[in-house]
């Protein structure tokens, strides 16, 4: 890696501009964490199934939101360009 992009991100760390974490990033360590839970009970083992049912879900949901937000990303890219033309 180039000295002055290191520099550069080191810059952006110390300084706080970093990228905040995806939503992915997000959703995969409420899984992990989940994965490790180890339920005492009847109840805290039903409690962490229904939560893992339900991040299923949320990831489902956040899979198809984001494949609208690329097509109507593409459309709008398709109208500007038409405008401009």
């Amino acid at each position: 890696m180039e000295y002055n992009k290191l520099n550069s991100i080191t810059r952006r760390f110390l300084l706080g501009e970093s990228k905040a974490p995806s939503l992915q990033s997000y959703l995969q360590a409420l899984s992990e964490t989940l994965s490790k839970l180890s339920p005492r009970t009847k109840s805290d083992h039903r409690r962490v199934e229904i939560a893992k049912s339900q991040l299923k879900e949320i990831k489902r949901h956040t899979r198809k939101l984001e494949e609208s937000v690329a097509l109507l990303e593409e459309q709008l890219r398709v109208l500007e360009e038409s405008k401009t033309k």
